[in-house]
């Protein structure tokens, strides 16, 4: 039986958010179904093979669900069937799974929370870059003192050589 990958995961108003902690993945291949999900890849500086099975608390979008790799991990977006329902497990099954934790760093009470939005982090963070900056028509403000002739001020004297 090839180990499970430890895995994170939290909810969001519009997806569910599974990351599995696997350093160095390789052929990773990950199949979305209504319902369940599965992830295999070889992993790590030994290349084992990880394999997790999901039975999904409830039903997903299986073409809108995607995920990325990156050096670290293996991070799913999955996208969910009924949008604004809260998730309070992940899995179908009630008991706990020795490989699957909550991400409480990620984790937010979206009911209460009257800020959330439905962009997500990279679309308020692309919102706020566009924000930020100076004025349109890109005039450089005044300063006093600063002429552009050349002329010397009265603190450009030369100064005595140091002995």
């Amino acid at each position: 039986m090839q180990p499970a990958a430890t895995a994170k995961w939290y909810d969001r108003r519009d997806y569910v958010f599974v990351e599995f902690c696997v350093e160095d993945s390789k052929d990773v291949q990950i199949n979305f179904e209504k319902e369940k999900f599965t992830f295999s890849c070889l992993g790590g500086a030994e290349n084992v093979k990880h394999f997790n099975e999901v039975n999904l608390f409830n039903a997903i979008e299986a073409n809108d669900s995607r995920y990325k790799r990156t050096d670290r991990s293996v991070l799913c977006f999955l996208r969910k069937g009924d949008s604004g329902q809260k998730w309070p497990r992940l899995t179908k099954e009630t008991p706990k799974l020795n490989w699957l934790k909550v991400d409480f760093n990620n984790w937010r009470d979206w009911d209460d929370d009257p800020e959330e939005e439905d962009l997500s982090s990279f679309e308020k963070f692309s919102q706020m870059m566009n924000n930020m900056g100076g004025d349109d028509d890109g005039d450089i403000p005044d300063v006093d003192g600063m002429d552009d002739d050349g002329s010397q001020d009265s603190d450009d004297e030369k100064m005595p050589d140091l002995e």
